[in-house]
């Protein structure tokens, strides 16, 4: 669920409020609904769409993916009292992160994330364009191999990314 499509049930599912009919029972999940067969399509798709990320400044944080690294801002709004949430998206994706106070269901420590991926297609163009931004964007490593190569950034409060390359998953099917 988006916040767009939780209309007016915003603010009590962001402050972990009474729960609506459309998420009571959220965590009950039938037995046969668990079960994955390899191979096999399932009845149900799950999208990674949002992913939290801590920061102790969400207005240094948001300035930071969006005038540096290009980040598309999507939201930025104060549903409750003591409650902000930004939606950030990086550039030709379908999964988003959120900055936000308030929030006790995302509540980390800011810096905690590591290992956030941001795949591209040509490593050293994402890499220059970034380091031309001002992105403190390290030198590209392929000691993985395979021809999997990675360039680390952290964010202002530590978060840790890499841009990933993966030499089979380039041009226009990327």
């Amino acid at each position: 669920m988006t916040l767009a499509d939780a209309g007016s049930d915003v603010p009590s599912l962001l402050t972990g409020g009474t729960r609506t009919p459309a998420t009571a029972g959220a965590t009950m999940v039938p037995e046969e609904a668990t079960k994955r067969v390899v191979g096999e399509k399932t009845a149900v798709d799950m999208k990674l769409e949002l992913v939290p990320v801590p920061v102790t400044d969400v207005d240094r944080a948001r300035d930071f993916y969006v005038q540096l690294v290009g980040f598309v801002q999507d939201v930025d709004v104060e549903p409750a009292p003591g409650v902000r949430v930004v939606q950030l998206t990086p550039p030709g994706s379908s999964c988003s992160i959120v900055l936000s106070t308030g929030l006790p269901m995302v509540e980390m420590s800011a810096g905690a994330l590591r290992g956030l991926h941001l795949v591209v297609n040509d490593i050293e163009s994402a890499r220059a364009e970034l380091v031309g931004r001002g992105v403190a964007v390290g030198e590209v490593d392929d000691s993985a191999g395979g021809g999997v190569r990675y360039a680390p950034f952290t964010d202002p409060d530590g978060n840790a990314w890499v841009l990933q390359e993966m030499s089979w998953r380039t041009g226009p099917a990327f």
